[in-house]
């Protein structure tokens, strides 16, 4: 099994991208070579997931329309959205989503205060709106209130909030559309964290750009800057994925690495922050690791899922509160498929394709039919066909 990395966000959450190569962190369409399709989302209190017919669902909070079911009235259990059945890969960030569409066809919706719907205006969304009429978008990743995403051509695009320089685009200055990120044609996975990115190019280099205040560009430094930059000279980086101030990657041969802000959320046994990318212990069969705020979650090769970091609301699955400073396993299944974190929930899909939640539910957002905090993974009823 190839290494994989999921949703990084400053919330951003998507499930898991495989390499050749998370949100926000990359979603990727059916096809593409470098990974798989993402089918769990969340932002800060919201659910968006897809089911193996095509189908979109959505639930927790939703002032700003953020679950486009047209409205504002909160859910506490899946509800579907619309009847579409060729939704292909889905993105969140901390009030919006985007998505894709089998034909390559680009969709947001939810709130859009800093133009990160794409839609030419601030106005918010209630519904999934299509984003121009291109039908290139080949991969989605949110950030706080950041968009990216890629085109088939291995263009990288960007547009929303800019204060960090998190866009690429070599200044500070928000936009309300996509706009392309240098020249580069050779873009394959891209993910967002609390104001920065990171990406991959087709050879294997990692790239970082944006917010620096605690190492997570891993350069070295805490500089911010406002261009794609370089991380170091290796070529055999193989996945990406952001917490709301950590970031974490997977090299090809099944090792992990992490670095920025430590709140024992980078898995390396302390608190102390690290500027450029260190290994997390001297295990070879990590397949997938995905950001949160705070913490983070993993899957291993024999299928096994892991937790570390902050604790508070159970988001670790572990059955208690406390905050862990390295990888911890859940449970004693081996059979977890794709991991996705969120601002203070988690999500995870068994290889049978059923759901599974824990973690904070004040807005209903584990889907569950109630608003009660779980500290174990618990399944979605219904969820499967």
């Amino acid at each position: 099994m190839k290494p994989r990395a999921v949703g990084c966000l400053f919330i951003v959450a998507c499930v898991t991208t495989v390499l050749a190569g998370c949100g926000s962190h990359s979603s990727r369409l059916l096809g593409s070579s470098t990974t798989t399709v993402p089918k769990i989302a969340a932002g800060d209190g919201f659910t968006v997931a897809l089911k193996s017919d095509g189908s979109l669902w959505a639930w927790g909070r939703n002032d700003f329309g953020l679950l486009g079911l047209g409205d504002a009235k909160n859910r506490s259990t899946p509800a579907r959205v619309g009847t579409a059945n060729d939704w292909a890969a889905i993105a969140c960030g901390f009030t919006h989503s985007l998505a894709l569409k089998s034909d390559g066809s680009l969709w947001a919706w939810g709130g859009s205060n800093y133009g990160q719907l794409g839609l030419g205006d601030y106005a918010n969304r209630e519904s999934p709106t299509r984003v121009g009429t291109a039908i290139g978008w080949v991969a989605v990743a949110c950030g706080g209130a950041s968009s990216v995403a890629l085109k088939s051509d291995g263009s990288l695009w960007a547009w929303g909030s800019n204060e960090s320089g998190v866009l690429g685009l070599g200044d500070t200055a928000s936009r309300d559309s996509p706009i392309r990120v240098g020249v580069a044609n050779d873009w394959v996975e891209v993910s967002v964290g609390g104001g920065w990115s990171l990406a991959l190019k087709k050879d294997g280099s990692l790239w970082s750009w944006g917010y620096d205040r605690d190492g997570e560009l891993g350069l070295g430094d805490t500089a911010k800057r406002l261009i794609p930059t370089r991380v170091g000279t290796a070529n055999d980086w193989a996945a990406v994925a952001c917490g709301y101030s950590h970031s974490l990657a997977l090299k090809k041969d099944g090792s992990l690495w992490a670095w920025g802000a430590n709140g024992g959320d980078l898995g390396l046994g302390d608190y102390n922050a690290r500027h450029t990318p260190t290994r997390v212990g001297v295990a070879n069969d990590w397949t997938a690791v995905a950001g949160s705020f705070f913490s983070t979650l993993a899957l291993k090769v024999n299928g096994s899922l892991w937790a570390w970091g902050d604790n508070h609301y159970g988001q670790l699955g572990l059955g208690d509160t406390l905050r862990r400073t390295s990888p911890t396993r859940v449970g004693t299944a081996s059979d977890w498929g794709a991991v996705a974190g969120s601002f203070l929930h988690s999500l995870a899909l068994k290889t049978d394709g059923s759901l599974w939640v824990w973690g904070h539910n004040n807005d209903g957002q584990l889907g569950l039919g109630d608003h009660k905090t779980r500290d174990v993974p618990t399944e979605v009823p219904g969820w499967l066909p």
